[in-house]
């Protein structure tokens, strides 16, 4: 490309670069920068509006206006020209600008001499800051090259804010990646840790943006684009790629050999920005355009160039964890969200898991869950603002982070750390006794796994079996359909470790949320009562059938416990039935050892089962409640659903009423019993569970100990009065008056 002229926006740059490298403090700053802009605009008025929070804007800055409105003027997001810039992420230009739409007069700053209005957004790579805003009196549009003049300084101002150019002193812009920050999130796994942040995906820190010399830079985007096509160009002739895989590839190349792409980045390099400011100007530009359509497809192939961009971005800078970038001791790892795969590739190293996305049945939960790792998710904006190696405490019992705390903040954290280790001690002398009340009844506690990293926690935690295994971690992990012998192995191994002990293994339990990477999942409406669990057993009985076959090949003769997930019909339980028979009967014709004993097993996730035919009762040789179903089911409340999921109390005492229905059912007909769920691990629930009869419960390896603490120490009987208590005084929960109760036991 041939030099140019200098542009006006490359001279702006250039004195806002010069301006920048001296030291001064963060409003002087802020200040200077109104009056550069103002003066080479040739506009009365330039005012820098920031994010006091994140629906509120206020003034910090201004040439032209009145100097007393500064960090008095304040509008919600959405409100005034200014809020409707910040709201939209685009820019708004008007001649006109009281006749607008969404106008709003603020006296205090003097503004009603100006007309024309000019306003960008100050963002980042879709990260939101404020607005920076031009007026003059003369009625006029400002042109395309005022626009993009404005905006690219608006980049370079969110750049510098996260260098912290403008921190000093109060009502200057606030440094990202300085300051405490704390997380609300969604509690996915249970637990606490304190660590340093390890990002996934590591933010690019961009230092340059302002360009030095712009036909060197050109010359490093060519060629950080030429690496990034070939290194494309060799993924996609990877043998072990599959269809979709490919056609993900296929995306990335058709973007990175975009001549528009690398053009417009040129471009943009040629009016003043370093190559990495122009590959973000570009990506900030698909990001906005992503939040305006509503095309499932076109969103994913913008995704696509919102990845490409990073990658193009760790090309430029060598930052990324391939650059040899060492992972801190006590490390916790941030995400936008994460594979299953990639998550057990960090394996048990991990103290914690945040992440921005995800569920709490999400692939990401269900491993962190089999790791024991205390995972926060919808933790919004934790990535842009976390950077490797900064201090962090994940509290995922409450769902709650603490990014660079506070020494308070982390003293009384660790304090709470330090206590959770010593109710564990105490819990470890119980590990080899029974969970024996005092009234003399006996409530066998099993641990629910899905790894063969979790079997170690099967003496460790004193449990008396596995009472849930998740076979569908191994199908979700791996790129294509694992192989019979492999499960067979898989299973052998898990039975060996298991040393005699009973293992219920659930078939595939996918759909709704659990999604393979290789099947692609049905349209629906609504997932979680859709096409999953042994609905797509049945459908796909080559899936099942392969299963079932290499959980008999693995037992090898030893007892064998199979169990269906999410059986809402008798016959829906007797044609999963039928395929065990079937292929027991098969593999000892072929001359197969086949288990000395078979139990196979129904999961009741849904109130219908509880209504089922007696004969199904008879049939069946063990029922496993599954809570975490059930409960959403019988009060119509999605678990993934922050609004309403901890809305209603497992304590209810119409639940609880139904779960007595239920183990009536069971002891009528001498069918085994089981809860398996999160509530079975909470000792308050797991002791209102044993009183209206359940028997035995299945739950978390760490949650074994203070269950079994808690039942050691109590009279069924007497739990049972308090609750038909509570029902008789027409209490809506069981749980106050169990409170109260172990308050005067003297019981945690």
């Amino acid at each position: 490309m041939p030099e140019r002229s200098e542009s006006d926006s490359r001279k702006l740059l250039r004195r806002l670069r010069d301006m920048l490298a001296i030291p001064g403090k963060g409003q002087d700053r802020l200040d200077q920068i109104t009056h550069l802009i103002a003066d080479s605009m040739r506009t009365e008025v330039c005012s820098i509006y920031l994010f006091r929070d994140p629906e509120t804007l206020e003034l910090c800055a201004t040439e032209g206006l009145r100097k007393e409105s500064v960090h008095h003027t304040r509008m919600k997001l959405g409100e005034s020209l200014v809020g409707r810039v910040a709201r939209s992420g685009q820019p708004v230009n008007t001649a006109d600008a009281p006749s607008e739409k969404g106008f709003r007069f603020m006296p205090e700053t003097g503004e009603e001499i100006y007309s024309s209005f000019l306003g960008v957004p100050i963002q980042r790579v879709g990260e939101k800051l404020g607005v920076l805003v031009v007026q003059s009196k003369v009625a006029r549009e400002f042109s395309e090259d005022d626009i993009y003049a404005l905006d690219v300084v608006a980049m370079v101002l969110a750049e510098m804010t996260e260098l912290g150019a403008f921190t000093g002193d109060e009502g200057g812009m606030k440094a990202l990646h300085k300051q405490p920050v704390m997380f609300r999130g969604t509690s996915g796994q249970e637990g606490a840790a304190e660590g340093r942040v390890w990002l996934h995906e590591p933010r690019v820190v961009i230092t340059n943006p302002v360009a030095d010399d712009p036909l060197t830079e050109i010359d490093r985007i060519r060629a950080a684009v030429g690496e990034l096509r070939v290194s494309i160009d060799d993924l996609l002739e990877a043998e072990t790629l599959d269809k979709e895989q490919k056609q993900v590839l296929e995306a990335y190349r058709m973007f990175a050999h975009s001549r528009g792409w690398l053009r417009r980045m040129e471009e943009d390099i040629m009016r003043g920005l370093s190559a990495e400011a122009a590959v973000e100007k570009e990506q900030s530009a698909a990001r906005s355009r992503m939040e305006q359509i509503s095309d499932v497809y076109l969103r994913e192939r913008l995704s696509d160039l919102d990845d490409l961009s990073n990658r193009l971005l760790r090309i430029l800078t060598g930052q990324g964890h391939d650059t040899g970038a060492e992972m801190p001791e006590n490390p916790v790892l941030i995400a936008r969200n994460i594979g299953p795969a990639e998550l057990l590739e960090y394996g048990r190293k991990l103290k914690g898991v945040v992440l921005e996305e995800g569920s709490v049945g999400s692939h990401a939960a269900v491993v962190a869950r089999a790791l024991a790792i205390p995972l926060v998710i919808s933790a919004a904006r934790i990535v842009a603002e976390a950077l490797n190696g900064d201090a962090i405490l994940v509290d995922g019992d409450q769902g709650v982070v603490h990014l660079r705390p506070e020494e308070t903040v982390a003293r009384a954290f660790r304090d709470k750390i330090a206590m959770q280790a010593e109710a564990q001690k105490r819990y470890a002398s119980l590990r080899g006794l029974p969970a024996t009340t005092t009234c003399g009844t006996t409530i066998a506690l099993h641990m629910n796994a899905g790894l063969m990293a979790d079997l170690p926690s099967l003496d460790g935690s004193g449990a008396d079996g596995v009472g849930l295994f998740r076979t569908e971690l191994q199908f979700l992990i791996r790129s294509k359909m694992p192989q019979r012998a492999e499960l067979a192995r898989l299973y052998a191994r898990v039975m060996d470790a298991a040393k005699g002990k009973r293992v219920a293994f659930r078939t595939l339990d996918i759909g709704s949320d659990k999604v393979l990477p290789y099947m692609k999942p049905p349209e629906e409406p609504n997932p979680a009562m859709g096409w999953r669990a042994i609905r797509v057993g049945l459908d796909k009985p080559g899936v099942l059938r392969m299963q079932v076959q290499a959980l008999i090949r693995a037992a090898n003769g030893r007892p064998l416990t199979v169990m269906f997930p999410l059986i809402t019909e008798t016959s829906e339980f007797q044609a999963a039935r039928a395929h065990v028979l079937r292929e027991l009967h098969r593999e000892k014709s072929l001359g197969h050892a086949v288990p000395e004993r078979v139990e196979i097993g129904a999961m009741m996730e849904t109130p219908s089962l509880a209504y089922a035919p007696r004969a199904f009762f008879e049939l069946t040789d063990f029922i496993s409640v599954g809570g975490n179903d059930l409960k959403q089911f019988f009060f119509a409340a999605d678990r993934e659903n922050e609004l309403v999921r901890r809305r209603y109390d497992t304590l209810n005492l119409s639940f609880l009423a139904f779960l007595q229905h239920i183990v009536a059912r069971c002891g009528e007909t001498g069918t085994a019993l089981t809860f398996c769920g999160e509530d079975a691990g909470r000792p308050i629930e797991a002791l209102a569970l044993a009183a209206i009869g359940f028997r035995s419960l299945s739950m978390r390896p760490a949650s074994i100990g203070p269950v079994k603490a808690l039942l050691r120490r109590v009279n069924l009987a007497e739990a049972r009065a308090v609750i038909d208590q509570a029902r008789a005084e027409g209490a809506e929960s069981a749980r106050p008056m169990l409170m109260d109760w172990l308050a005067t036991l003297g019981t945690d």
